[in-house]
């Protein structure tokens, strides 16, 4: 598995390197910490132009000693990154990584062309605007990456034992993804996880629509919606079990956004998984809007799963 953690230091990096104890990840594990300095380096052959008041080679040198500080600092980061990453998981092959690019396309571009299985980032990171709201960063690297993205949070629970997981299950492809990702995972014992589907009149509607939908989970018998949720929710639920996780379930009436979020903050979720697109058209072409907006304002980790992310743990 690759894991591609962007990392800058910040309290809410560190907190999300920490939050990988909980995130049910094996050894066989390929991790690069990336950090990213937003700086500018000029092109070569800038200085035989003379424009300006100032000579443009003296700036061009300016521009350049200014870019390699904030690179050597950007290594120095990453490498702190990768010392907690290695005094967590020793058995981990773990890289130290800098670029001069913008944070958030730093990530999306590498996690691209190195093909990694999951990027992991802090919820925010510096700066005052950030600290008020899910990062402008993690939410265009949740947006933006071609892999699945983890959210990491700093947990209230005690970091030995059992973890709790809230899964968000709505019929569709990808939140079935999200349940092949939670049991693909080698939890610790007394681990639980609980599968939540919000049953509301977008679902429903969908679900019937959908030809390939309905073949899977409706049944000619079903007198109700929560019928097939109900058959749903089991077989999601033994492949689960089948991972060691002892598995509840439920489904109620209400937005998938408000009872997710209550759920996990009732529960005590250390962590919720969900699918990157749900049912409704301009999910099918985006980050749907109840994992974004899940992600922004959960108390814990939120991990979102995409297609093509297949996970393989040890």
């Amino acid at each position: 598995m690759k894991i591609l953690i962007g990392y800058d230091g910040s309290e809410y990096a560190r907190a999300a390197v920490e939050d990988l104890a909980r995130a049910g990840l094996g050894e066989a594990v390929e991790a690069e910490v990336l950090s990213a300095a937003d700086v500018w380096v000029p092109p070569a052959g800038m200085e035989g132009v003379e424009t300006g008041p100032i000579p443009v080679s003296l700036a061009v040198e300016r521009a350049r000693a200014q870019a390699s500080a904030a690179l050597a600092a950007a290594q120095q980061t990453a490498q702190d990154g990768r010392a907690q990453i290695i005094s967590m998981f020793p058995a981990w092959n773990v890289a130290a990584t800098a670029v001069a690019d913008s944070p958030a396309w730093a990530v999306i571009k590498r996690a691209s062309e190195w093909g990694a299985n999951l990027a992991v980032v802090g919820s925010h990171g510096h700066g005052s605007i950030s600290r008020l709201l899910l990062g402008s960063v993690s939410q265009k690297i949740l947006v933006e990456a071609p892999c699945s993205v983890r959210i990491g949070r700093k947990s209230n629970r005690a970091a030995e034992g059992g973890v709790r997981l809230l899964i968000g299950l709505d019929g569709s492809a990808d939140s079935g993804l999200a349940v092949q990702a939670a049991a693909s995972r080698r939890w610790p014992a007394g681990s639980e996880a609980r599968l939540l589907t919000a049953v509301d009149l977008k679902i429903a509607t969908a679900m019937l629509a959908s030809g390939q939908s309905r073949s899977k989970w409706i049944s000619d018998e079903d007198q109700t919606t929560e019928d097939w949720v109900g058959r749903m929710l089991e077989v999601m639920g033994d492949k689960l079990r089948a991972a060691g996780l002892a598995v509840s379930t439920t489904h109620r009436a209400g937005d998938p956004k408000e009872l997710l979020l209550g759920e996990a903050e009732a529960w005590g979720a250390d962590a919720i998984f969900l699918g990157a697109r749900g049912h409704s058209l301009v999910e099918r072409l985006i980050v749907g809007s109840v994992a974004a907006s899940v992600a922004a304002r959960a108390h814990c980790s939120v991990e979102i799963v995409r297609p093509g992310s297949a996970e393989t743990t040890n």
